[in-house]
C-alpha cells in the first residue's frame, strides 16, 4: 500500500487494511436472518402499553426494549458499514434503506413508553424501583425521564405537537434546499488564472490560497451571492428561532436556552460563562490577528486573509504503521492499558484504512454495544491523517471503555461529552509533536495548526453561540429579525472579536446566512466546551501524570451513567467554572509566544 495515490478497487486492497465487518454478520444472508428475528420480536413491545404501573411489567418491558434495541443497532452498523465500503453498491443501498425504514416502525412500537411513565404517580414508580432489585440499575434512567414531567403536555396536546413536528422543520428544510440545491456561485480565477466554478465545497481551498487575489475573489463571490438571498434566509432563520421559542414556552421553560440545556442537566451559567470568559480574553485573539498580519507581511489584514497558512504545509510521507507509532508515542502518557487497546484496534480489524473506489469519504467512529468500535479512514500518508487517526481512536476507545464498563442502558455518552476524548488525543499528539520538533519550519507549521484549531473551535464557535443567544432573546422579547438586523448583529460581533487590526469587510456581514448550525438551537457552544474540557484533561495528564490519566480514563469508562457536567467534574474538569476555557486561552497565549520567538 506504499502508493496510496492510485485509487484501487476494494478487492485489490489486502484484507489486513480493511475492517472486519464479518465479526458483525458473516454476510447479507445472516443479516437478513437476524433482521427477520427483529421484525418478529419488536412488535411485542406494544403489549406492555397500559401495564407499566406494575413494576414487574416495567422490568420486562425494559429488558425487551434492550434486546430489541441492541439487535436493531447491530443490524444498522453492519448495513451502513457495508455500504460505506462502496457507496455505489445497489444491494447494500437497499439493505441500509430497509433497516433505516424499519427504525421508524420501531419508534412507533416504543412511542407509548415515556408518556405512560410520566402519567404514573412518581412516588409509586420510585417505590417500585426500591422493591425490585433488578429495576435498581434503571433508577438514574427513569429519574431522568421523570424530571421532564413539568414540561410534558397532555396526551392530546402531545399528539398535536407530534403531528406538526414535520412542519416545524420547514425553516431548516427550506434553508438546506436553497443553499445546497438552488444557490449557484459565479466562476473565479484560480492560481493559474484558469476560470473555475466556485462551490461551498471548494471555497475552503480557495480561501486558503497563497495568492491573495484568488482568496479575495472567492470571498467576494461567495458572500455577494448569499447577500442576494438575504431576505429569504433571514425569514427561514427567524422562523426556525420562533419555532424553538414557541416550543420552549409551551413546555413551560423559562427561556429557549433553558429548554435546550435543562434536559441534560447543564446549568445555564455554563453557556453564559463560556461567552463571558471568551469576551474577557478577546485581547488574545486580537494579538493573533496582529501577529498573523506581520508574518504574512500585509499592510492591511482582511477577513479573507484569516485562513491562509503562515507557512506552507511541510512535505510528508508518513506510512500508516509509522503514523501508528507516532500516535502511540504521543499518547504514551495515557498509560500502557490505553496503548494496548489502541494496538488491539489496529490489529483486530477495527479500522478500514485506505481509500478505494466508491468508498465513503472522510472519517468516523461507529459501532454499537455488541460490535467493535469501527473506524473509517481514508489514510493518505499526511500528518493530518495521523491526527485524524488519533481523533477517531479517541472516540472508539471512549466507546470501548464505556461498553466494557457500563450496562447497555448507560453505555452511550451525550453530545456534550462526545468530542472530549477525540480532542484530548489530538491535544496530546500535537503537544508532543511541537515539543519534539527541531526543524524551524515544521515547528512553525505545528504551532499554527494548534492556534487555528483553538481559533476556529473556541473563539469562532463562541462568537456563533453569542449570536444565537442574542437572536433568541430578541425573538423572546417580541422583536422582529430582518436581514438588516442579523447583518448588523454579525458585523458588530466581528468587530468585537477580531479587534482593531482586522478590516471588517462588509461582505462578512452576511456570513450568518451560510451557517447550518443555527438551525440546531444552542448546539455550537459544545464545540468550545468540548475543546476546553479536552485541553484541561491533556494539561492535567501532562503535568500531573498517572493520577490525572487514571481520572481521565475513569471518565471514559463512565459512559452516560450520570449527567455530563457531573462526569467531567468527577474526573477533575469543572465546566461550571471559567477555568477550562481560561486554560485553553492560556495555551493559545503560550503558542503565540512560541510563534513570536521563532527566528523567521
Amino acid at each position: 500500500m506504499d502508493n496510496v495515490n492510485t485509487i484501487k478497487n476494494r478487492e485489490d486492497i489486502p484484507e489486513r487494511y480493511k475492517w472486519n465487518i464479518k465479526k458483525v454478520y458473516e454476510n447479507n444472508e445472516e443479516f437478513e436472518k437476524y433482521f427477520k428475528m427483529l421484525k418478529e420480536i419488536a412488535p411485542k413491545l406494544k403489549e406492555y402499553q397500559g401495564k407499566l404501573n406494575d413494576s414487574n411489567k416495567l422490568l420486562e418491558y425494559l429488558k425487551l426494549d434492550e434486546k430489541v434495541s441492541r439487535l436493531a443497532e447491530k443490524l444498522y452498523v453492519y448495513a451502513h458499514c457495508k455500504l460505506d465500503e462502496n457507496t455505489a453498491n445497489t444491494t447494500q443501498q437497499a439493505i441500509k434503506s430497509n433497516i433505516e425504514g424499519y427504525f421508524a416502525e420501531l419508534g412507533n412500537y416504543k412511542a407509548f413508553f415515556v408518556p405512560e411513565l410520566l402519567s404514573l404517580d412518581e412516588n409509586a414508580v420510585l417505590d417500585g424501583i426500591k422493591k425490585a432489585e433488578e429495576l435498581k440499575i434503571y433508577e438514574f434512567y427513569i429519574k431522568d425521564i421523570l424530571k421532564l414531567k413539568p414540561h410534558v403536555l397532555g396526551k392530546e396536546q402531545e399528539e398535536l405537537l407530534a403531528l406538526v413536528s414535520d412542519c416545524m422543520q420547514s425553516p431548516e428544510n427550506i434553508f438546506s434546499m436553497l443553499t445546497n440545491a438552488d444557490i449557484t456561485f459565479p466562476n473565479i480565477k484560480d492560481e493559474n488564472n484558469n476560470e473555475v466554478p466556485l462551490t461551498e465545497e471548494n471555497y475552503s481551498i480557495y480561501i486558503r490560497s497563497k495568492n491573495r487575489e484568488v482568496r479575495k475573489q472567492a470571498f467576494n463571490a461567495l458572500f455577494t451571492t448569499y447577500a442576494k438571498y438575504k431576505n429569504t434566509i433571514a425569514a427561514s432563520l427567524s422562523g426556525s428561532v420562533k419555532n424553538f421559542v414557541f416550543n420552549s414556552k409551551i413546555r413551560k421553560y423559562k427561556s429557549a436556552l433553558e429548554s435546550s440545556l435543562k434536559p441534560n442537566n447543564i446549568p445555564l451559567e455554563v453557556y453564559d460563562n463560556t461567552i463571558d470568559t471568551v469576551n474577557k480574553n478577546l485581547s488574545s485573539l486580537h494579538r493573533y490577528v496582529r501577529i498573523k498580519k506581520k508574518l504574512l507581511n500585509l499592510e492591511d489584514i482582511h477577513m479573507y486573509d484569516l485562513y491562509v497558512p503562515i507557512i506552507d504545509t511541510p512535505d510528508s510521507n508518513i506510512e500508516f504503521q509509522e503514523g501508528v507509532n507516532l500516535a502511540l508515542e504521543g499518547l504514551k502518557v495515557l498509560g500502557e492499558d490505553y496503548l494496548e487497546i489502541f494496538k488491539k484496534g489496529i490489529n483486530d480489524g477495527w479500522i478500514d484504512i485506505y481509500e478505494n473506489k466508491g468508498k465513503r469519504g472522510g472519517a468516523y467512529s461507529s459501532g454499537c454495544y455488541d460490535t467493535m468500535p469501527y473506524i473509517l479512514l481514508n489514510y493518505n500518508n499526511k500528518l493530518n491523517d495521523v491526527s485524524t487517526l488519533v481523533h477517531e481512536m479517541g472516540h472508539s476507545i471512549h466507546s470501548y471503555y464505556s461498553r466494557k464498563t457500563q450496562p447497555y442502558i448507560y453505555a452511550d455518552y451525550t453530545l456534550f461529552c462526545a468530542e472530549v476524548a477525540s480532542t484530548t488525543n489530538e491535544c496530546l499528539l500535537i503537544n508532543y509533536l511541537i515539543e519534539k520538533e527541531q526543524d524551524k519550519n515544521k515547528k512553525l507549521f505545528l504551532i499554527n495548526q494548534q492556534l487555528e484549531q483553538i481559533r476556529t473551535t473556541v473563539f469562532r464557535q463562541v462568537m456563533f453561540a453569542e449570536f444565537e443567544k442574542i437572536i433568541h432573546e430578541k425573538i423572546e422579547t417580541g422583536n422582529a429579525l430582518t436581514s438588516s438586523d442579523l447583518c448588523g448583529i454579525w458585523h458588530d460581533l466581528n468587530i468585537k472579536y477580531f479587534g482593531p487590526d482586522m478590516v471588517i469587510d462588509e461582505e462578512i456581514d452576511i456570513e450568518w446566512a451560510r451557517i447550518p448550525h443555527f438551525y440546531w438551537d444552542f448546539y455550537v457552544y459544545q464545540y468550545a466546551t468540548g475543546y476546553a474540557a479536552a485541553n484541561s484533561f491533556a494539561e492535567n495528564i501532562l503535568t500531573e501524570g498517572k493520577t490525572a490519566a487514571e481520572n481521565y480514563k475513569n471518565f471514559l469508562k463512565s459512559g452516560g451513567s450520570d449527567y455530563p457536567i457531573n462526569l467531567l467534574k468527577k474526573a477533575g474538569v469543572d465546566m461550571t467554572t471559567p477555568k477550562p476555557l481560561e486554560d485553553t486561552i492560556n495555551r493559545f497565549n503560550e503558542l503565540l509566544d512560541m510563534l513570536e520567538n521563532i527566528d523567521m
